[in-house]
């Protein structure tokens, strides 16, 4: 029997639509045969949306954004909004934009470990960030969540190693031409969205 084709998904924790494509993807893989190979791809947000921070109640507390910027913001969580509620998923909006690169290197660590392990840290962080429930800037509670996920000790001493790797993937996967997520690359052709989850599994049926 050949070995099952691979399609590599770049992701990233603090971008709703990785979030809502996370579980496509993965049943997507339930249903042909593929390799999934997760990477990190981490987004440079105020480059193209501005910068902002917001108190609890909404009010902004600090900008570097024009109008246009903030209607293509507010119409990304609204329409991130629209698709979770129909899955029973919550996406509240950041009060700032967050440094996903340790949150990344987590991911690393934890696919280290296996499958298992990283399924859990990837479903568990991708979830309570959206709930507004996790600093993912903060390395003690991330290395919490790998223990609960079941990852060995050591993600402290691991970090600076790893954060370079994630930044090393991410040049790599720009000089491929990635510049968003969720991003796929099957067969070295690229597909950006998870609008594109239905060809991919065609062209993996077939």
């Amino acid at each position: 029997m050949s070995a099952a084709p691979t399609l590599t998904v770049y992701t990233d924790y603090k971008s709703p639509y990785a979030y809502l494509a996370k579980d496509l993807t993965t049943e997507l893989a339930a249903r042909v045969p593929v390799r999934l190979v997760w990477r990190p791809y981490i987004l440079d947000i105020p480059s193209y949306l501005g910068s902002a921070s917001v108190d609890a109640a909404g009010r902004v507390l600090q900008e570097d954004r024009n109008a246009h910027q903030w209607r293509r913001v507010r119409y990304s969580y609204m329409d991130c909004r629209r698709e979770a509620r129909k899955r029973g998923l919550t996406i509240r909006g950041t009060q700032k934009i967050w440094d996903s690169r340790l949150a990344a290197a987590g991911m690393l660590h934890a696919q280290a470990a296996g499958e298992d392990v990283f399924r859990r840290y990837h479903d568990r962080v991708f979830e309570r960030f959206w709930q507004r429930a996790l600093d993912i800037e903060d390395p003690a509670v991330l290395a919490g969540v790998l223990a609960e996920a079941g990852a060995p000790d050591g993600f402290a001493d691991a970090a600076p190693a790893l954060l370079a790797e994630v930044d090393a993937i991410s040049r790599a996967a720009e000089a491929d031409g990635v510049f968003g997520v969720p991003s796929y690359v099957l067969d070295g052709e690229l597909f950006w969205g998870r609008e594109h989850l239905p060809e991919l599994e065609a062209r993996l049926s077939a």
